[in-house]
């Protein structure tokens, strides 16, 4: 089965890297908004400029991340990443033990962890291009998703529960350690990496530079609409969740252990759903996959809104969850392959990096504007709206492949 393909050793050191941080950060899943209301006694409005103050402020420093290290060797990008990730969380318990910690503190470490976030990501993807054959991209990128999947749903229960016996600040020393274990293994991966080509040596870094990776994103007719769609499905999946938990554990009176169970349980749909990818692509051809799927995980989250009490409303939730996440568990890493596919080797680390940009300043923008609208109209119907609007997203998605322009014609070179 293509599924279970070996694809080789240094690809394992990678698959374990990112295994271990991402169950660190599940583990300390809302960890700094815990801290901010336990620890330092935080208002809501200071919860809230935390939560979108990472994204948004963290992406902006991101941005001219991507540009400098598209020509530069990935794996080492990748370690440092990794060790800026881990002194800038152990500074809090550091702090914290010195009784120093304030909300400064936690703005300028979720800052500068969205940021080393970002360009992690981006330069991985790169890394991953020239480290698997192309034919094994997709079995790749579904043994991540599933791998993210099982830390969703594993990692927050357990935090929680060491939350209850340690404090808040303990998960993040342990998610500062996953960080410095997945160096550890980065480096492990061993074996040379060449230096990449520059097709023009530039004196410096321009402004324009910064714009390259949007630039090749919106000038590719089969990226364009993708992006267009997967930005927006995830803002409005993302921007109703906070207003689901205030209609669960607020009026319709669900206990905190029943709305974890009602988010952890579904995740199963993750693991299926990346399993399910490569067959589904060797049997239906990739474009049908991802177009199905993409329209499939939009069909669902309407039905949020008819949440009810009791047994019932909690079965509707979960059903509901893992019909999503079990759809995006298949269309995450198709899209991921294809987007790797199309874009040049040369431009792989702005592209990426204009991407995850795009998409979490969206996801805080988002969410934020679904907070007025629920104040306005209530969590329901805000969530009803959201529901809505995501099924019309499927008139984003490419309904056939178009060549791409010269890539000369749409970036300038460096």
């Amino acid at each position: 089965m293509v599924g279970k393909r070996s694809l080789g050793r240094r690809f394992g050191w990678l698959w374990v890297a990112y295994a271990v941080s991402t169950f660190g950060t599940r583990l300390a899943f809302d960890a700094f908004p815990l801290i901010a209301i336990l620890v330092l006694h935080s208002g809501a409005t200071q919860v809230a400029l935390l939560a979108a103050s990472g994204l948004a402020v963290g992406a902006a420093v991101a941005v001219p991340l991507g540009p400098w290290v598209e020509f530069r060797r990935k794996r080492p990008v990748m370690v440092a990443m990794d060790l800026v990730r881990f002194a800038a969380l152990v500074s809090v318990p550091a702090a914290y033990a010195l009784g120093l910690l304030g909300f400064a503190q936690l703005l300028v470490v979720s800052v500068v962890v969205a940021a080393a976030d970002i360009t992690f990501g981006a330069a991985s993807g790169a890394f991953l291009k020239t480290l698997v054959p192309p034919r094994d991209l997709l079995v790749a990128n579904g043994r991540f998703e599933s791998t993210a999947w099982t830390a969703t749903m594993l990692g927050p229960p357990l935090g929680g529960a060491a939350i209850g016996l340690f404090g808040p600040v303990m998960t993040v020393t342990a998610d500062a350690v996953s960080y410095l274990l997945s160096a550890v293994g980065i480096r492990a991966i061993g074996g040379k990496e060449p230096h990449p080509v520059r097709t023009r040596a530039p004196a410096r870094l321009r402004g324009s530079d910064l714009l390259d990776g949007w630039r090749y994103i919106l000038a590719d007719p089969n990226l364009r609409p993708l992006f267009c769609n997967t930005v927006l499905v995830n803002g409005l999946i993302m921007a109703a969740t906070p207003l689901l938990a205030v209609l669960m554990l607020g009026s319709l009176g669900f206990a905190p252990w029943q709305y974890g169970l009602a988010f952890a349980v579904p995740c199963i749909g993750g693991l299926i759903g990346s399993r399910l990818a490569p067959p589904l692509v060797a049997r239906f051809g990739q474009r049908t996959v991802l177009l199905a799927s993409g329209v499939l995980r939009v069909c669902w989250p309407v039905g949020l809104a008819l949440v009810h009490p009791g047994v019932s409303g909690l079965v509707l939730v979960m059903v509901v969850e893992f019909g999503v996440i079990t759809c995006c568990g298949v269309y995450a890493p198709v899209l991921a392959t294809y987007r790797l596919e199309q874009i040049p080797a040369d431009r792989v680390v702005r592209t990426l990096s204009a991407w995850s940009v795009t998409g979490k300043t969206t996801t805080a923008a988002m969410t934020a504007l679904w907070g007025l609208l629920a104040a306005a109209t209530g969590p329901r119907a805000a969530i009803a709206i959201a529901g809505l609007l995501m099924l019309a997203t499927p008139l984003l998605l490419p309904r056939r492949e178009r060549a791409a322009p010269k890539p000369a014609a749409v970036v300038g070179d460096w």
